[in-house]
């Protein structure tokens, strides 16, 4: 996940799909993944968050990164994202406080209302309305991170003077990140992440820079230069036989896991299917997938 602007930074972005591993196992395994990531210098640990699906064994993210945080000493740690019309509020904010402090100050805040439809139908949510609920609960996130009283009066939620003895170590607050919509994140001054082959996501962050350089709003106070992310899906071994025989297996397991609740539920990926059916040929071919040895994987990134 490279960041473009002064420097570029590598970091992961981790779904933390299901395998035929013991839950405990696979916890384990990833955090000495995230070890070795420290140790490697490994700018920032994205951890997503879904729910009932086999893409997330660990779809609360503050549990496995408050854990993360005692096993790391330099790395970043953040959600991408925390799934905001799921969450209470002020819950939510006592434990971005916790967090920031267990970690030193290491905690990167991703937001989103979700990709899936089902995840806010089995919450009991109307997905038609997780927009608005999104907004409202990111605008009280917002206070209560940079307030120790907060008053609030919404549609779904409403505080009198409520005193939250919890502050985040970093201030005036950790950056936050919106992912999926680079206007918006540049526009309101926020940290983003962008997919897709190599030429888009060129083209992806010169948009967001130049309307970076207009923003309206600073929902970012204290992030001198918010970061624009590029994910990208990369398999690097030691020739690309190998490589390929991998990703040829992995690819469509992803997509299985990925398009989970879409296909029990015959819903439709609202932006298009990022896993494309699962065609590891094809994914290949558009570059969304980089498979091969160092150079190979290296060569194809710069083009």
């Amino acid at each position: 996940m490279p960041a473009f602007g002064r420097e570029l930074k590598f970091g992961i972005f981790d779904h933390l799909e299901f395998r035929d591993l013991p839950l405990n196992e696979l916890y384990e395994q990833r955090l000495q993944l995230l070890e070795y990531a420290d140790q490697a210098g490994f700018f920032c640990y994205h951890k997503a968050e879904h729910h009932f699906s086999p893409l997330d064994a660990a779809p609360s993210a503050n549990v496995f990164l408050a854990a993360a945080s005692q096993r790391t000493r330099h790395i970043r740690l953040g959600s991408l994202v925390y799934l905001l019309p799921f969450y209470e509020p002020l819950r939510l904010i006592e434990e971005i406080c916790c967090l920031d402090q267990l970690c030193n100050g290491r905690l990167e805040v991703g937001v989103g209302k979700g990709i899936s439809p089902a995840e806010h139908t089995l919450w009991g949510r109307d997905a038609a309305t997780a927009r608005q609920r999104f907004e409202e609960v990111f605008e009280i996130l917002r206070l209560g991170l940079s307030e120790s009283s907060l008053s609030y009066q919404g549609e779904r939620y409403q505080y009198d003077q409520v005193t939250i003895p919890h502050r985040p170590l970093q201030r005036p607050q950790p950056g936050i990140w919106y992912p999926g919509n680079f206007e918006y994140a540049a526009r309101h001054r926020l940290s983003t992440i962008v997919g897709g082959p190599p030429a888009l996501v060129a083209g992806s962050v010169q948009k967001y820079q130049q309307a970076l350089a207009k923003a309206e709003f600073d929902w970012n106070p204290g992030v001198e230069q918010p970061t624009i992310g590029a994910t990208c899906h990369i398999y690097v071994a030691r020739d690309r036989a190998t490589a390929l025989q991998q990703v040829s297996t992995s690819w469509p397991a992803y997509h299985r896991n990925l398009s989970y609740l879409f296909r029990q539920y015959d819903v439709a990926f609202a932006g298009g299917d990022p896993s494309l059916g699962g065609d590891t040929e094809l994914a290949l071919k558009v570059n969304a997938l980089v498979a091969g040895s160092p150079e190979e994987s290296q060569s194809i990134l710069k083009a």
